[in-house]
């Protein structure tokens, strides 16, 4: 078993981190604050290849693995996890289903431009009454004289309504199979198509400078041929894709947990308490040895599944796994960073109280939880 990363994984790591430090901590706390989406920023990631690291050149991409994204997940999510979602989001759930799914007409048209960075896609599955009921889908798409007429709705999808944007995929009914089930496609619907109503921007609890939003769609109107794949293809097809966005995310989750031990560390070692430094209390220090422990637990278990991925194994456990203790991590790592700052934690000049507000919404999105324990008891044959 070799663990060692190889020289271009090592490159693009060192390269995110450089950036992180440079450009997106010293921004954090001001686009937290005011909730702005950070254009010049995650145009400036495009310009780099960091929206469309594992797709190939061919494409815009950068031709990276998979590991090598996820790595770049963690490390940009170390500065800030808005900026590290809405290049998940982007990757995983708006670019990677045309890579995966599209025509050769739908790899030129719509992923180059999210490859390079030009524009921003959005996916949504999640719906008012399907959340971790996925299949539950309620938004039905009709076929009439050569177009899909959408009506329906969708709820907490990420990065819909900036100006980069340049649509979504949704899943829509389409039919029924012979058994009666609703048949689930994947249809591609543009911007400023006619009937696409793009909401408002929620206020959240943290994620502050990453795009969410409600959709809807009131006759909205695509042609024929805006589907990926083929007519019910869409449940396999987003089971795919939630795979390997549970990896990200659980990438994304060590990034956010191994900043919440640089700030407390590095706290821990000025703050100064009956004469002495507090990381020279054990209570402090164990707090700070079981962050590390789970950290590195984390980071191991999301090595694992990307490898599987990129060898094209079964990971389906492993993602579940990874995301799920990851996610976890996270809260456990935030919640102890704010114990160690003390009344200073809950005081939002420091970055540790960004971190507990935003680690929450880690175990619910791309699969609550639950949801990851009902996968990995699946894959136990219960």
């Amino acid at each position: 078993m070799d663990f060692s990363l190889n020289e271009e994984q090592m490159a693009i790591r060192q390269t995110c981190r450089e950036f992180a430090e440079q450009e997106i901590k010293p921004i954090a706390e001001e686009i937290d604050a005011t909730g702005s989406f950070p254009y010049a920023l995650i145009r400036q990631m495009g310009e780099l290849g960091l929206l469309g690291l594992p797709f190939p050149e061919e494409y815009g991409g950068a031709g990276a693995d998979f590991l090598s994204y996820c790595l770049a997940i963690e490390e940009i999510s170390r500065g800030d996890v808005s900026i590290g979602i809405t290049m998940e989001a982007h990757t995983s759930l708006g670019a990677t289903p045309f890579f995966l799914f599209g025509s050769q007409q739908q790899k030129e048209q719509y992923l180059t431009p999210l490859a390079r960075g030009e524009r921003l896609w959005a996916f949504g599955l999640t719906e008012p009454e399907a959340g971790s009921d996925s299949g539950g889908t309620q938004t039905r798409a009709v076929l009439q004289d050569g177009c899909w007429h959408i009506n329906g709705s969708k709820t907490f999808i990420t990065n819909a309504g900036t100006d980069m944007t340049g649509g979504v995929t949704i899943t829509a009914v389409t039919g029924h199979t012979p058994k009666g089930r609703p048949e689930i496609t994947n249809l591609i619907v543009p911007k400023e198509t006619p009937g696409y109503i793009i909401g408002k921007p929620y206020k959240k609890m943290g994620w502050k400078a990453s795009d969410t939003r409600p959709l809807a769609f009131e006759d909205c109107q695509v042609p024929e041929g805006n589907i990926l794949g083929h007519p019910g293809d869409g449940f396999k097809q987003f089971l795919r894709i939630l795979d390997g966005g549970r990896v990200a995310i659980a990438a994304l989750s060590v990034g956010l947990a191994q900043a919440c031990l640089d700030e407390a560390l590095s706290y821990a070692r000025q703050r100064r308490q009956f004469g002495q430094s507090i990381s020279k209390f054990q209570a402090i220090q164990f707090k700070l040895a079981d962050m590390d422990m789970e950290i590195e637990l984390a980071r191991l278990m999301y090595y694992k599944a990307a490898w599987l991925h990129m060898q094209g194994k079964p990971y389906t456990r492993e993602a579940s796994m990874a995301k799920l203790f990851a996610s976890e991590t996270a809260k456990r790592a935030a919640d102890q960073a704010v114990q160690i700052h003390g009344g200073y934690g809950y005081m939002d000049e420091y970055p540790v109280s960004r971190y507990w507000r935003s680690v929450k919404i880690n175990e619910i999105g791309e699969g609550t939880s639950e949801v990851q324990r009902m996968l990995i008891a699946k894959q136990l044959g219960c």
